[in-house]
């Protein structure tokens, strides 16, 4: 038998009652939101504040689902062939959250000879592959006419083959180091051969985060502006997001703001890839590891506030199979690249490699038709599909 007296079992009540009211409440707007999404009109920074706030995965998750599905009605669902090769790991920047590169003096640092990375273009090529993810750090000395030779020689030799290059953190260095505008920089390397822009070096498009986390390194504005001047020069790129070190859940919503606004701008990118951080081995291994709740968690809620970028890679490199595949139900429309290649990630101790029979089962597996595709999100030939498979098949055997 209960010793409270009747005013106190009142009050235990109504405090009771004010919370659950508070919660549904708190449902219900999430479910506002959730649905204003559905139906193809825009949240507002302030919602998807919320949104990551809650802690109803499933809801975010069916909400994620049925905008890609809305945005993507098709029965096939995509994946890519290229490489990640960097050419270089020497860097003049200093980055807490990076154990891929070296020192200008360090023993360890390395330039990829021309024909070692001619090699990799050529191994890739035959296994399928119709473009190179080309990036390094921010070598102290090269010149512009050392990119351009180096794109030239690459498409003499794969004229076939996108080079998707050089992040923008890499092209605002090479303005500085030249002395040249964004413009000049960026029109000379797409007549070299520069095909599209990856969009990494954007971690949180904060300057507070940046600067806590990154020494020497563009801003900001500056990052954005690469990428301004790009699409205005008819070029398209892809954006990303790292999460999960310094920076809060409004600084989330601040980047993801500025890519929106940048979108509804030029309209240049293509796709959006997020990740979570993976501290081993990095200057900020005390910070603890996200897991997959929060990496889906957070894509699901990019899904529904990128209204006007078309696609969301899936992550598996760094989340793995399982977690990768089911990103697909969580707003992601394509299972990014085979990459036959990763380093950057692969120093900090957490990555993940996949056969290209695992990609396609993993769509096949949800109910769709895996298809490869080019970086402007083309289907390749069936001739063209059915031969990279096989090629990876008889490498794997």
């Amino acid at each position: 038998m209960s010793n409270s007296s009747p005013t106190e079992a009142r009050t235990d009540l109504q405090t009771n009652t004010s919370t659950v009211t508070s919660s549904a409440s708190a449902g219900s707007s999430i479910q506002r939101i959730l649905d204003k999404a559905i139906a193809g009109q825009r949240i507002s920074n302030a919602e998807c504040l919320q949104l990551l706030q809650t802690h109803d995965l499933t809801a975010l998750g069916a909400a994620a689902d049925a905008v890609s599905r809305r945005m993507h009605p098709e029965e096939y669902r995509t994946y890519n062939i290229d490489r990640n090769i960097n050419y270089t790991n020497i860097c003049t920047a200093v980055c807490d959250f990076c154990a891929f590169y070296r020192s200008p003096k360090s023993p360890e640092g390395y330039v990829l000879p021309r024909d070692v990375l001619l090699k990799k273009i050529e191994e890739t090529v035959a296994l399928g592959g119709n473009q190179i993810l080309m990036q390094g750090g921010l070598h102290p000395t090269f010149k512009l006419d050392w990119y351009e030779e180096l794109l030239s020689d690459i498409k003499r030799h794969f004229p076939e083959v996108n080079i998707h290059g050089f992040s923008p953190p890499e092209i605002f260095h090479f303005t500085k180091i030249n002395k040249l505008t964004l413009h000049e920089v960026l029109s000379r390397l797409q007549q070299a051969g520069l095909g599209s822009l990856p969009g990494g070096g954007a971690e949180i498009l904060v300057d507070r985060v940046r600067k806590e986390i990154t020494r020497g390194k563009v801003l900001s504005d500056d990052w954005l502006d690469v990428m301004r001047v790009w699409h205005s020069l008819g070029g398209i790129s892809s954006a990303t997001m790292m999460f999960g070190h310094v920076e809060t859940l409004s600084e989330r919503v601040e980047h993801l703001d500025r890519l929106r606004q940048l979108q509804d701008e030029t309209g240049g990118f293509t796709a959006f890839i997020c990740w979570t951080f993976q501290p081993e081995h990095t200057d900020l291994a005390k910070l603890p590891k996200l897991g997959a709740y929060s990496y889906l968690h957070t894509q699901a809620v990019a899904r529904l506030y990128l209204d006007n970028i078309p696609n969301i890679q899936s992550s598996w490199v760094t989340q793995g199979l399982k977690i990768g595949q089911l990103a697909m139900q969580y707003g992601a429309n394509d299972m990014g690249s085979l990459m036959i290649e990763e380093n950057v990630v692969a120093e900090a101790g957490t990555v993940h490699f996949l056969t290209l029979d695992q990609i396609r089962a993993a769509i096949s597996e949800l109910g769709y038709i895996p298809r490869q595709r080019d970086v402007w999100y083309q289907l390749v030939s069936p001739e063209l599909e059915q031969k990279a498979i096989q090629a990876n098949r008889q490498a794997k055997g």
